[in-house]
């Protein structure tokens, strides 16, 4: 059946999952239109590209789901063309192209030239940089390496990304420059793990040598550090942050437990001990950075005492940010061989539990903003407000500054002084401040 659509051989490409997909769809758009192929982000179009997330059942599920209906789609002949492309494509291709058979074709995460390649495009080398970005105009996500060389138990990215692989100091800074140019004014710096970037190339972790060039570049205000990891942290970063104030004082470092045998079990290399004084460090030499952390509960083997212990660490540590996920039992990992033994209703009980800590710790930090000033960069407007975040805060995942738009004219994208005058748990309310 011949598709109904007027938007004849217009690409559309579909994103889920993580800031890493965004990314790659970003890149996959920017060969696309370089091609001079029409491409369009979860638009109509008569061909579609999904970017599958492979990462945890909630997120597989999804992807399925998603690519389910635009098969039904495409066998209403809304659609002419499905191709699958993604982590999930990567990870579980033999099964899917026996369990929905239908789509076109199916591509892993290192497959570009080949998904062009059927869509008609060249794979241009010469293209560093060049994206189409889907993100609000003054914020986009850059992507420093690929891979991880991690050995966590419960993760199963090196299965679908492979081992860790950075991109030259070089070939960022001119991706920098190119997104500064569009009128990007904030990176948010992304990776498995950051902090084993430069290992490869450069035989020495150099994420404090690639900031000290991303600072230089015009037209950047902020630079944000997504995805830390606490093993073999490299803290000349901190000296970078503290002397640099394009860096926001800002850091995500996933922790994921702090019970001793837990950690050893994920295998994640550290301990309570050095987990506390590392985060002690943190504080010490940049007192004003906001930490985000993420954690995993119900993992195989943890007691309740375990979980209490986590409970009162998260309460005595007082992160800035925090989330927090079930454990999810996922084929080909370490984890995988021990007995997925905490029952689901328990895990998220247990989420739940350390989630109303932070909303109380978050609520209490917030508090003490009211009567301060604060740098806000405007992402939107939202009904009567213009909604926008501190240099403490990272797009979707953290707290809001909301500014009543009938009394304040602002706009997306610009940078304003605003008196924070009222706050929530994860919403915080304010006035610009007027000469």
């Amino acid at each position: 059946m011949r598709t109904k659509s007027l938007k004849k051989n217009r690409i559309n490409v579909v994103t889920l999952g993580c800031s890493k997909n965004v990314y790659d769809s970003e890149v996959l758009m920017g060969q696309l239109k370089a091609s001079g192929k029409e491409v369009v982000h979860e638009e109509e179009g008569n061909i579609v590209v999904i970017n599958t997330c492979g990462f945890i059942n909630n997120a597989k599920e999804e992807s399925v789901n998603t690519i389910l209906e635009f098969m039904q789609k495409k066998e209403d002949g809304e659609v002419d063309k499905v191709f699958v492309t993604g982590c999930l494509s990567e990870r579980y291709k033999p099964d899917l192209q026996k369990e929905i058979p239908n789509v076109d074709q199916y591509f892993g995460t290192t497959e570009l030239p080949g998904l062009l390649k059927v869509l008609g495009a060249d794979y241009k080398h010469e293209l560093i940089g060049e994206r189409l970005t889907t993100t609000p105009k003054n914020y986009a996500y850059l992507k420093i390496a690929e891979g991880c060389d991690r050995p966590c138990s419960f993760c199963a990215i090196p299965i679908m990304r492979g081992k860790h692989r950075s991109t030259p100091i070089e070939d960022i800074v001119v991706e920098a420059e190119k997104l500064a140019a569009k009128g990007v004014k904030e990176l948010i710096l992304i990776a498995q793990d950051l902090t084993y970037y430069g290992l490869d190339l450069y035989k020495k972790r150099n994420l404090a040598e690639l900031l000290e060039a991303l600072v230089k570049v015009e037209g950047v205000e902020w630079i944000r550090l997504h995805y830390a990891f606490p093993t073999g942290f490299p803290m000349d970063v901190l000296d970078v942050m503290k002397r640099e104030p394009k860096i926001c004082n800002y850091l995500d470092i996933p922790l994921q437990h702090i019970s001793d045998n837990i950690l050893k079990s994920m295998r994640r290399g550290t301990t309570k001990e050095k987990t506390t004084k590392l985060l002690k460090e943190f504080r010490k030499t940049v007192p004003e950075m906001a930490i985000r952390t993420t954690l995993i509960v119900g993992y195989p083997g943890e007691t309740e005492e375990n979980f209490q212990e986590l409970k009162q660490w998260v309460s005595d540590m007082r992160f800035e940010r925090l989330g927090c996920f079930t454990y999810s039992h996922e084929e080909n990992t370490h984890a995988y061989n021990l007995e997925d033994d905490v029952p689901q209703e328990i895990k998220q009980d247990r989420a739940n539990q350390i989630m109303e800590i932070q909303s109380q710790i978050s609520w209490e930090l917030n508090q003490a903003k009211i009567g301060q000033e604060f740098k806000v960069v405007i992402d939107r407007k939202e009904g009567n407000y213009f909604v926008g975040r501190t240099e403490f805060d990272s797009p979707d995942v953290d707290n809001e500054v909301r500014i009543d738009a009938t009394k304040n004219y602002l706009k997306t994208g610009e940078y304003a002084m605003v008196t924070i005058t009222e706050a929530e748990d994860f919403d915080l309310y304010g006035n610009v401040v007027t000469a």
